[in-house]
């Protein structure tokens, strides 16, 4: 094994273990990724970064992971890590606000039973067959804005993009279509979670305001129509029958509508636009993709390694050794998988973009363990 999970530094015998650095005694090097401009060209800097350590970098708000092998070891690691989005709320001065209280109690920071629970709960609206069930779904809603865009005369793809998953998630809980631009603007704010800047936090407090109220009068709305007679067929019934048998509390169910729409938005809008600018440049691809739907399955998956959407931001709950370097207790750990997949250390030609290729390197872009992204199915379908 290239890592173990330490309680102490003893060996059986009760020997001293010999000594190893531990992560904040090396010289590593340091990637701006508060700064926008690093966005700009962010692969050449993570390059030069492993050029001086072949795994490990710095930050302003803790240590990268900059190599493909190590993401995936120690994303493995569920139970030595956790989400870290207290460390998140403190770096925006959120403590006490609606939208620090959700960062800290969604799904996403959950572990243990209570993420198991809630999982459990929404993992049948999420398989692969569920996904494919819905493609019908996605077709018309897909027919339905670019029926929209037809007048316009000129078509922007990316604000296109972000009406197409939320119009989706609507549809899969019974929400309103006149209700999508204005959650659609909150949603927007939401992206703004991981600046780690401060000044943003007014938007994302007024998003999460408007989210939750757009739930609580949902499920207000559905529990009438109950109470007369009236049962929809959609996903916001398996919740609400959750809550009668006491799966899920009241503040669950609202902030699982508000972790639903958010969930699927940025990501999916991101990531078929990006997979739209390499169709533009490979226009014999997005020709195929039209008339083999299996072919479409490979670009999309080949888009997810080549370039997508997220960094996974962990802290570690016990000490963690691995390539023997000690990372202690309570360290800020960073796993940018959205360029995880153009790491030469690892894939072969990481430039190339070929739906085609062959290997045994998947990209990690919905994460590992079991903190595997739940709408990864739902996402695929979209996007294809």
């Amino acid at each position: 094994k290239r890592y173990t999970v330490s309680q102490n530094r003893k060996c059986p015998a009760g020997k001293d273990v010999p000594a190893m650095p531990t992560i904040t005694e090396l010289e590593l090097p340091s990637l701006p990724m508060e700064d926008p401009a690093f966005s700009e060209a962010p692969l050449p800097q993570f390059a030069a970064a492993r050029e001086q350590h072949p795994w490990l970098a710095t930050c302003a708000f803790g240590f990268v992971i900059t190599q493909y092998d190590a993401m995936r070891d120690l994303l493995w690691l569920d139970h030595s890590l956790t989400g870290a989005y207290d460390n998140v709320v403190e770096a925006m001065q959120a403590r006490g606000t609606q939208w620090g209280r959700f960062q800290q109690e969604s799904l996403l920071a959950q572990k243990g039973e209570p993420h198991a629970r809630i999982r459990k709960v929404l993992a049948p609206a999420f398989t692969p067959q569920q996904a494919n069930r819905h493609r019908p779904l996605m077709r018309e809603t897909i027919a339905t804005l670019l029926d929209e865009w037809v007048p316009k005369g000129a078509f922007d793809f990316e604000e296109f993009a972000s009406f197409f998953p939320i119009s989706v998630m609507a549809r899969l809980i019974g929400a309103p279509a006149e209700a999508i631009p204005g959650l659609r603007s909150s949603m927007e704010a939401f992206g703004l979670s991981m600046s780690m800047d401060p000044a943003f936090l007014p938007q994302l407090e007024r998003a999460t305001e408007v989210l939750d109220a757009f739930g609580q009068d949902l499920v207000a709305e559905r529990r009438k129509a109950r109470a007369a007679g009236r049962r929809g067929d959609d996903m916001l019934e398996i919740l609400l029958d959750t809550v009668e048998s006491g799966g899920l509390s009241e503040r669950e169910l609202y902030d699982l509508l508000i972790f639903l729409f958010v969930a699927g938005y940025d990501t999916s809008k991101n990531a078929l636009t990006l997979l739209m600018d390499a169709m533009i440049r490979n226009p014999e691809m997005y020709e195929r993709c039209a008339e083999d739907l299996d072919y479409c399955r490979k670009v999309t998956e080949e888009n997810f390694r080549y370039l997508t959407t997220s960094t996974i931001p962990r802290v570690t709950t016990r000490d963690i050794t691995y390539r023997d370097v000690l990372i202690p207790a309570g360290s800020m750990l960073f796993f940018p998988v959205s360029v995880s997949g153009r790491d030469p250390t690892a894939i072969a030609d990481p430039d190339s973009f070929d739906p085609e290729r062959q290997g045994d390197k998947k990209h990690i872009t919905f994460g590992l363990g079991v903190h595997i992204c739940l709408g990864q199915f739902i996402a695929r379908a979209q996007i294809q």
